[in-house]
């Protein structure tokens, strides 16, 4: 699903004031240990809640709790149709999508992500839906036509028996905007933020890229990059994911690597942060003192070691008595994984009558 995910990344950062609601649903068969069923609601990139085919739900978010304690019917309908419809629903489609491809069994993963993106500037709505399966693209919904587009061969020969009509047009385009209107309405104050990121230039050893590191910026609508004499750099750069942090910030980094640049040369680098609506970019010099390293702490901490072992050693024969322990160093969790989880959502025909 990399080319969907791209899409709809790019179309977020092109304009300030679209605002998205995405359902994504990931069906699973022959894989232990994990639901037949997982869906997750997006809003403006937010995660606002999850459940699965073993009937737990999950509101990520306060102003969700808020929502749904507000609007039960919305949440009820969430749970009618991710615990009883969406089961069979997505089993069945899973076992259209295996025939094309001359599969009878083993382990298989669909995956489907349907909304609508609203500017609330110019009032233009477009809904959107897709199919992936083991990972690639398989079928995506002209927004205009309504008409399924194959992005593989296989694709071709499934039976569409349940291809969008008239009513499906109509709960895209229209169902779907206003329930992203009211989220976006009642939850403004998190959603319509604006939060700016610290900025840390970090590096793991002296020949490693040095890493620009942007964390707690919201909303995601954000580019960083490093510059050279004010002009981004494309070579010698390597763009990361930008990922979700536990509060609901969002953080990116880029690496630069130095190892043909002499050190003479690093003032005319600088790593560049914009955010969607916000006019001062955040600029970092390139500059020695300014990078965080795990190398130069190691190499401080040797004469205090130094200084340990002779105390150690001079208590040891005062005593006499030898004890040593060796205790092995546990390395710092890593930071939070962009699991995003490319779970989609209902099939248009499942949800007519009941809009």
């Amino acid at each position: 699903m990399r080319t969907l995910l791209l899409l709809l990344l790019f179309c977020h950062v092109s304009s300030p004031v679209l605002h998205s609601l995405k359902h994504f649903t990931i069906a699973s068969t022959g894989i232990p240990n994990l639901p037949e069923l997982l869906v997750t609601v997006e809003v403006d990139e937010l995660l606002v809640g999850s459940c699965d085919s073993n009937k737990r739900m999950d509101l990520k978010q306060d102003v969700a709790k808020s929502f749904f304690t507000e609007n039960p019917e919305r949440l009820e309908r969430y749970k009618h149709l991710c615990f009883q419809v969406l089961p069979y629903t997505f089993k069945a489609l899973t076992n259209s999508f295996m025939r094309p491809f001359n599969q009878s069994g083993g382990g298989h993963v669909l995956q489907k992500v349907e909304g609508c993106e609203w500017d609330d500037e110019t009032g233009e709505v477009k809904g959107f839906s897709q199919f992936g399966y083991d990972g690639e693209d398989l079928l995506a919904l002209d927004p205009n036509t309504f008409l399924w587009i194959a992005l593989r061969p296989e694709a071709v020969n499934i039976p569409l028996r349940w291809v969008v009509d008239r009513d499906d047009e109509i709960f895209a385009t229209q169902v779907y905007s206003k329930w992203l209107k009211e989220y976006v309405e009642h939850g403004k104050s998190v959603l319509l933020r604006t939060e700016l990121p610290s900025v840390s230039l970090l590096q793991k050893t002296p020949s490693s890229p040095v890493s620009c590191l942007a964390t707690g910026f919201y909303p995601r609508r954000a580019s960083l990059v490093w510059r050279k004499d004010g002009e981004e750099l494309h070579e010698e750069v390597d763009h990361g994911e930008i990922l979700p942090n536990h509060n609901g910030t969002f953080q990116m980094s880029v690496d630069l690597n130095l190892s043909s640049v002499t050190p003479e040369d690093w003032t005319r680098y600088d790593c560049v942060f914009q955010h969607s609506g916000v006019e001062d970019d955040i600029i970092t010099k390139l500059e020695k003192d300014r990078i965080r390293t795990n190398w130069e702490k190691h190499i401080s901490i040797v004469p205090i070691t130094a200084a340990v072992v002779v105390l150690a050693l001079t208590v040891i024969s005062a005593a006499g008595l030898i004890v040593y322990k060796k205790k092995k160093a546990i390395s710092p969790p890593s930071s939070p994984d962009n699991s995003t989880e490319l779970s989609e959502q209902l099939s248009p025909e499942t949800n007519q009558g009941t809009a």
